[in-house]
């Protein structure tokens, strides 16, 4: 979010003190970048409604959701306006949109529940008078870090936070805001701790077990999140939060059947719930039965049309193909004003695949774009501090380094991790290998990025070299000790094979780090045309991560800052990196099989060219595709919207060069 700036921060004082006229007048003085800032259009807004002109206050404010869609005080401010026109309902629809952007607003909590109140109605009113209660009993340094991280004032939020827990270092809220502090800056084991510390201080507090069974989610710490949730259930096992729960740690620990019988009791309870029928049917997918995930889908969008996950999940199928009912329905829906936000995402997502399949690309690419626009605005992706993070690790991990650190790490050779862009083929890699008698699929494991955002995060304290330049301060045990950290955490991910893939796509940004801690690993860079590559991730809805894909020019130069890191580590690592083009695995499957084994140093197996029957859960969106043998047809689909794909070209540049037949 955009920090206020000195004369913004005194058009502010200028309001509080009720100097609006004046307040209004320094804002209408500001050059119009300023002027039409998220917080500019918000103190318009603030102005125009305290002198109760509620057409210019309604202008601003749709200005600024357009700009910022998640912005949470203009939602509040528009509650806040609506409820002084009588408009109560919309009024509470706005004050609900704000609490779900920023919990800590309590003035839209207290508007909600003062109009419950006064309509002498209860509705929801025992949980808004709950978090009322709660928001009211912090302490005003902890309510201002909590309104911070929720606006996405992370270092303010911080510094506020831990100023207070210096002095009260058992409160358990400043743990929570701490934790998700942490969870924002990707340092999830820090997060665990003091959540671990919060329940030894209050274990009676559900929501701080809740946290930590998330954090734990988010540290693929499956069987110790189920063990929490296993807790909870013991407390209350008619919760059907608490089932939902278990449920989705059984799936994430592979028992898919306990898992699926967990959401039909949840759904013999609550029939039209949207939310199970959809995680019911990501369970069936991700088992393999595509038909029952289909039905599951189906009935979730039955039973609330507006939950348009259900359409994005089916179109995410692949092989799904919607009905032309099914399409006309969608699109009624795209039209109706209260979906917003994410459910706007998903529904033109999936309108996109539908007018794909239906080779109306125009109107395919219309829906993807929208779809894109509007993701792109709820991330707030900056593409030159990805630029500069890949400048930094070239200037950073140069060919003295590893000279420096040369074989101090943990020398196992267990880990085979597969770096590169999403939808570039890193998942059939992982099927191929994995196919393997000795080799082990995993996951996108979060560990080597959690150690970055640990030495990221140790970089930005006072008198510390930023990562990755403290990589040269680090000592022969410290970097033993990572690797062996890196083992440790890893193991609850294995058996008894010998070696094991780490397919984390984003790891292509650390491998100095890697090749620091772990020496003996092996790295396979999967690349794919840049073309094919970018744009079909620029027509998939990830489920987390992957800010850069929303934008066709932010695409491109995350892909060329790929290309151009990825040379540096060539050049400063030769023959560490294994590069295999996803184009070459189609032409000659077994030559680039053979390749990838000799690479790793394990013996040819015919199991891997039939890497199709292999059967294992595949949780990324290529589960279907590498669940059948190798086919061309994927090959030059972007072309069918070449036109519509110049930014992307521009933003790729000189890279294209590389591909002199496109």
């Amino acid at each position: 979010m955009v920090e206020s700036n000195g004369t913004l921060e005194s058009i502010q004082q200028q309001i509080t003190r009720g100097d609006i006229p004046g307040a209004l007048k320094n804002l209408d003085s500001l050059d119009p970048e300023k002027r039409n800032s998220v917080e500019g259009l918000y103190l318009s807004a603030v102005c125009y409604r305290y002198l109760r002109n509620s057409g210019l206050c309604l202008q601003a404010l749709d200005q600024l959701q357009t700009l910022a869609p998640d912005y949470a005080r203009g939602y509040q401010e528009r509650g806040h306006l609506l409820r002084a026109m009588g408009r109560e309902d919309a009024a509470l629809q706005s004050y609900r949109q704000a609490c779900m952007h920023n919990p800590a607003l309590i003035a839209s909590w207290r508007a909600q529940l003062e109009i419950y109140q006064l309509r002498g109605v209860s509705t929801g009113k025992g949980h808004i008078a709950a978090q009322v209660e709660r928001l009211a009993k912090l302490p005003k340094p902890l309510l201002m870090s909590s309104d911070m991280l929720h606006e996405g004032k992370l270092l303010k939020a911080e510094h506020i936070c831990r100023s207070f827990m210096q002095k009260n270092p058992k409160n358990v809220e400043g743990m929570r805001i701490l934790a998700e502090i942490g969870v924002r800056f990707g340092v999830l084991d820090e997060a665990q701790f003091l959540l671990e510390s919060a329940v030894t201080f209050d274990p009676d507090d559900i929501q701080i077990r809740v946290d930590l069974i998330q954090v734990l989610r988010d540290r693929q710490r499956y069987a110790k999140a189920f063990e929490e949730t296993g807790k909870l259930l013991q407390r209350s096992p008619e919760n059907l939060q608490f089932q939902s729960l278990h449920a989705i740690l059984c799936m994430q620990l592979g028992d898919f059947d306990n898992a699926i019988n967990y959401f039909d009791r949840i759904i013999e309870r609550s029939p039209e719930d949207p939310i199970t029928h959809v995680s019911r049917g990501h369970a069936l997918k991700t088992k393999g039965d595509f038909s029952e995930a289909v039905i599951s889908y189906r009935k979730a969008s039955k039973n609330q049309p507006l939950h348009c996950e259900a359409y994005y999940s089916l179109s995410n199928l692949k092989t799904y193909r919607f009905s032309d009912e099914e399409v006309k329905v969608m699109q009624n829906i795209a039209n109706d004003p209260r979906v917003s936000g994410q459910n706007e995402v998903y529904l033109n997502f999936a309108l996109g695949k539908a007018f794909e399949d239906r080779k109306s690309f125009d109107l395919s690419f219309s829906y993807y774009a929208a779809g894109n626009s509007t993701k792109a605005a709820l991330v707030n992706y900056e593409s030159d501090n990805t630029t500069k993070q890949t400048e930094e690790q070239i200037d950073a991990c140069d060919q003295s380094l590893f000279e420096k650190f040369k074989n101090m790490g943990n020398e196992a050779a267990d880990p085979i991790f597969i770096v590169g862009l999403p939808r570039a083929g890193s998942t059939l890699l992982e099927q191929i290998l994995s196919s393997h008698s000795l080799v082990e699929g995993t996951a996108e494991l979060p560990d080597i990025l959690t150690l970055s955002g640990r030495l990221r995060r140790k970089g930005k304290r006072r008198g510390n070299q930023p990562y990755p330049y403290n990589l040269n301060d680090l000592d022969s045990a410290t970097v033993r000790r990572f690797g062996e950290d890196y083992l440790r955490d890893t193991r609850i991910h294995r058996t008894e094979t010998p070696f094991f893939i780490d397919k984390m796509p984003n790891n292509f940004r650390h491998i100095g780090l890697i090749k620091l801690i772990l020496p003996n690993a092996k790295i396979i860079d999967a690349r794919r045309h840049p073309m094919a590559c970018c744009f079909s991730g620029f027509k998939q809805l990830f489920a987390e991560g992957q800010f850069f894909t929303y934008s066709l020019e932010d695409i491109g130069k995350y892909y060329k800052d790929y290309v151009e890191l990825m040379d540096h580590w060539d050049s400063v690592l030769p023959n560490h990196v294994l590069l295999i083009q996803y184009e070459d695995v189609v032409a000659d499957l077994e030559t680039q099989v053979r390749r990838i084994l000799d690479f790793c140093d394990l013996p040819f197996e015919s199991a891997c060219l039939s890497f199709h029957e292999t059967e294992r859960a595949v949780r990324t969106p290529s589960s279907e595709q590498v669940r059948q043998p190798i086919y061309k047809e994927g090959l030059e689909q972007w072309r069918h919207f070449e036109k519509h794909l110049a930014p992307l070209r521009a933003a790729l540049g000189s890279v294209l060069d590389r591909y002199p037949s496109d």
